[in-house]
């Protein structure tokens, strides 16, 4: 359902339903910094839900040095909302028509008359932004691995939408046999999983639902092409830390005051690798609790394989009432690139879990 509402002076169209405004919520447990655990950031993959998959996509393109794969649950085609008006005409006018954009063409599509989104279009505005050095080199694109996932009763991002993310990644010039496109799960918009959260077909909070399919399994079996099978649940670390150590000198990030990082036991003294997770809107642990973290299945996909996973996360605010990842332009105009306040401090999340920490 879609909600037109005032926050301050600015008017948005925001989709998933009733909203409050106010600042950013955060985490009040104690904070402790992100470990520095000497991870190999070569090799590094993304996923997210939603905004999550957005989010993903950005990443993906802005580090395309150090990112190797990319898992899309219900996402579009990244720059998918970015308005034709972006840079004629103030920031604060060009973020309402991304907003009806994102809503309309990205999400419900009702823009399909139009040809929004339209892949190719989107194709050439990632090669415009490399070119410039905005983003990374689409040469190292190429060689990706991507995962693209829509159920088929999502009533949120619609599937069409999601067929041109693949589309996209086409248009890049990413070959089919990198792209593993999933679409014939009767599930609703979430995160999906064996056994864990609620009906397949729910399109609801927290966003995890059980049916059957063990997608970060799937997506873990594709992107780390040969893949460890887990031997049983769990066994690493949830390590809640502190994210605004990562903001400094960002005018408007939206991140919660705390995040969590995975870490299995074999990463502890060990060089890993680094997988970064990036939740839906309303999929916070103020939202959602643990669901995302835990129930969603990263835990012993990454034990298995030796894989730090990373959960960074963002919180309400007057622009952002759900809590979603900006893939519409609400932290500013450089929402899609390298210079991306949330990009940029992910990134320096990252650089952290690189560091040495005096281990041998």
């Amino acid at each position: 359902m879609l909600f037109l509402f005032a926050c301050g002076a600015l008017f948005w169209i925001i989709v998933l339903g009733p909203v409050s405004c106010g600042a950013p919520e955060t985490q009040t447990t104690d904070k402790k910094e992100l470990p520095a655990l000497g991870a190999t950031l070569a090799g590094t993959t993304v996923s997210g839900l939603s905004s999550g998959a957005y989010m993903a996509e950005q990443f993906q393109l802005a580090h395309a040095d150090i990112v190797a794969g990319a898992a899309i649950v219900a996402g579009g085609p990244y720059a998918c909302a970015e308005s034709a008006f972006t840079g004629l005409m103030p920031d604060a006018g060009v973020q309402i028509l991304s907003a009806t954009r994102a809503s309309s063409g990205c999400m419900l599509d009702t823009l399909a008359i139009y040809g929004v989104p339209d892949a190719q279009k989107l194709a050439e505005r990632a090669r415009e932004l490399s070119e410039a050095g905005r983003i990374g080199q689409i040469a190292d694109i190429v060689s990706d691995r991507v995962y693209v996932f829509s159920g088929t009763n999502d009533q949120v991002v619609r599937p069409r939408i999601v067929t041109k993310t693949v589309e996209f990644y086409s248009e890049l010039g990413v070959p089919e046999a990198n792209i593993n496109a999933v679409m014939n799960v009767p599930a609703g918009h979430a995160m999906i999983t064996l056994d864990q959260g609620g009906s397949c077909e729910m399109n609801a909070v927290p966003y995890i639902v059980d049916c059957d399919y063990d997608q970060v399994g799937a997506f873990f079996s594709f992107l780390y092409s040969p893949a460890s099978e887990p031997s049983g649940p769990s066994t690493g670390s949830f390590v809640e830390f502190d994210q605004q150590e990562f903001t400094e000198g960002l005018a408007s990030t939206s991140l919660t005051s705390t995040a969590v990082v995975y870490v299995p036991q074999a990463c502890e003294k060990g060089r890993c690798r680094v997988h970064v997770a990036f939740h839906g809107c309303q999929q916070n642990r103020d939202a959602v609790k643990t669901a995302f973290t835990r129930d969603a299945g990263y835990g012993r996909w990454a034990d298995a394989n030796k894989v730090v996973v990373l959960f960074p996360e963002v919180g309400k605010s007057a622009l952002n009432p759900l809590g979603c990842w900006d893939w519409w332009g609400y932290t500013g105009p450089d929402y899609l690139t390298r210079d991306a306040p949330q990009i940029t401090a992910v990134r320096r999340m990252l650089d952290r879990l690189a560091g040495s920490g005096g281990q041998s």
